[in-house]
């Protein structure tokens, strides 16, 4: 038997993210525009004789180590689905934001998953994995998929989008967390009474990451959720505003925050831009990444 292995998986930003009016489940309607970000956690997946969590990095006190983790969800579903006991030691070696819009408990999901399947050799087929990231939560899939997609519904059905080029990033961490059900919830209160259009993909944003067209991409971000996570943290305003007069083509709260992420026609405008995030004092720590990033990855 493989004795362990480890998988790396990206952070995302979503470049759209258009939300629809509350479900009676209680989700929403989304499309939503995912790009995957050189930003990586590690999980690496050892035989135990029970299931237990680990986790080192940046703020990895924050992590719960029990059975609400995501990678520890993922293996018990993946087990259940091959009648097998989930007897595995996971190690996260976190360096995406925690509770920081950018998927990074999504991500440990995947990758624990495909760490798993690995490990075990249940065979599982790529649509069984999909499936199960589904299962799992809205995000997990495109952790799995990584690159560019489109996702429907919640989120989780997929459909792969093209990258014509390198999009350079800067992401500005927060201090805290900001809680997804309660970003959704302010989202509610503040739309409650309006008329909530269906949510659609941008022609234009899809036809600007097709063509790698960084200026006509920063026209098109969108993020329907901004709004209620500056509510609930208005010292996010600060940041994006640092972070336009240092350069940056667009600012935007990444998916529910309170990451925000800022776009820049290159790299050293992105350096640029993290120096002066840094010395603003709106936010904890200024993160260079560039996009797209491959999925879910057995290393």
């Amino acid at each position: 038997m493989t004795r362990s292995v480890t998988v790396r998986v990206p952070a995302k930003v979503n470049v759209q993210l258009a939300v629809g009016a509350a479900r009676p489940d209680g989700f929403h309607d989304l499309a939503n525009v995912f790009l995957a970000v050189g930003m990586y956690d590690e999980v690496t997946a050892t035989p135990a004789d029970a299931l237990r969590v680990t986790c080192s990095g940046p703020d990895a006190g924050l992590v719960p180590l029990d059975a609400t983790n995501l990678a520890a969800r993922a293996a018990i579903a993946l087990a259940e689905r091959h009648g097998i006991a989930p007897d595995v030691h996971l190690h996260i070696a976190k360096d995406i934001p925690v509770a920081g819009g950018m998927a990074g408990g999504s991500a440990d999901g995947a990758a624990a998953l495909l760490a798993c399947d690995a490990l075990w050799g249940t065979g599982a087929g790529r649509e069984e994995l999909l499936a199960l990231c589904a299962e799992l939560g809205s995000d997990v899939p495109f952790s799995l998929t990584g690159g560019a997609a489109l996702g429907v519904g919640r989120g989780e059905r997929l459909t792969p989008a093209e990258v014509g080029g390198t999009f350079h990033w800067v992401f500005a961490v927060a201090d805290g967390g900001l809680s997804t059900p309660a970003v959704y919830g302010e989202f509610d209160r503040l739309t409650a009474g309006t008329q909530v259009p269906e949510p659609t993909a941008s022609a234009a944003l899809l036809a600007a990451l097709r063509t790698g067209d960084t200026a006509a991409l920063a026209d098109a971000l969108s993020n329907d959720l901004q709004a209620a996570a500056l509510s609930l943290r208005p010292s996010l305003a600060d940041t994006l505003a640092a972070g336009t007069a240092a350069g940056a083509l667009a600012a935007l709260v990444s998916g529910s925050g309170p990451t925000t992420a800022f776009l820049t026609d290159g790299e050293e405008s992105a350096r640029k831009v993290a120096d002066a995030l840094l010395t603003s004092g709106t936010c904890r720590d200024a993160r260079v990444a560039t996009s797209p990033a491959a999925g879910a990855t057995v290393l």
